[in-house]
């Protein structure tokens, strides 16, 4: 049986930068979406061997994308915080 191929981009898209197809953004969820799955299930999972590994690297692939689009998130929570707070004149 052949293994999946994944499309991951080589580098990160700035935030406003050039979108993903949406068939490759499909593709990249679903494949954490399994991986996720598989830590869920966790019932005599092998993640040294067999489909282990790769379910493993989608995983750590999964929260590498959560914290940076967290911080994403926080950056532009400052900037709109910013923008609206109150000025403090002289």
């Amino acid at each position: 049986m052949a293994t999946k191929t994944i499309a991951r981009p080589r580098t990160p898209v700035p935030p406003g930068g050039t979108a993903q197809d949406p068939t490759d953004l499909l593709e990249d969820t679903l494949a954490q979406l399994e991986a996720l799955l598989w830590v869920c299930h966790g019932e005599d999972t092998d993640w040294c061997s067999g489909e282990g590994p790769r379910q493993l690297d989608n995983l750590l692939w999964l929260a590498a994308k959560l914290a940076r689009e967290a911080g994403e998130l926080f950056q532009l929570s400052e900037k709109a915080r910013n923008n609206n707070a109150p000025e403090t004149g002289g």
